[in-house]
């Protein structure tokens, strides 16, 4: 069986990302403009952090923090584990499952591609992940 890789996976090539200035409230309209549950965090062309809807959740909501006062550095999550598209979609789901990350950015020779979520595996990567698991 062939398997895809990651860079197979990317749906949108438009990376969802604003820069570390940038406020809380300033990446949450973004990332809802754009109906995604994950924005990187650039600077000077560099992938810094990945903010998410659980660092939302936990790290500004639950916490008390305002939106509008606290840049996206302060509560991203920094340096993201990250992959390269040539990885096997299967390898990739795999990591993410043990890790517990929804989303993933793919990065190769630090130019970014882009962003793959849970949602982007289908069928024979969920069926081969849980094979291996009830197998092992």
């Amino acid at each position: 069986m062939a398997y895809r890789t990651v860079s197979q996976l990317i749906h949108r090539r438009d990376v969802v990302a604003l820069g570390i200035a940038a406020s809380v409230r300033e990446i949450c309209h973004l990332m809802a403009e754009q109906r995604v549950g994950a924005a990187l965090v650039i600077e000077d062309g560099v992938l810094k952090g990945i903010f998410t809807e659980r660092d939302l959740l936990t790290r500004v909501v639950a916490a008390g923090v305002d939106p509008d006062r606290t840049s996206v550095a302060e509560v991203m999550t920094p340096n993201p584990v990250t992959v390269e598209p040539q990885l096997t979609a299967v390898d990739a789901l795999r990591l993410m499952t043990e890790i517990g990350f929804r989303h993933l950015p793919i990065v190769e020779s630090g130019h970014l591609h882009g962003v793959i979520s849970l949602r982007d595996f289908i069928g024979a990567e969920f069926q081969m992940a849980g094979s291996e698991r009830a197998s092992a």
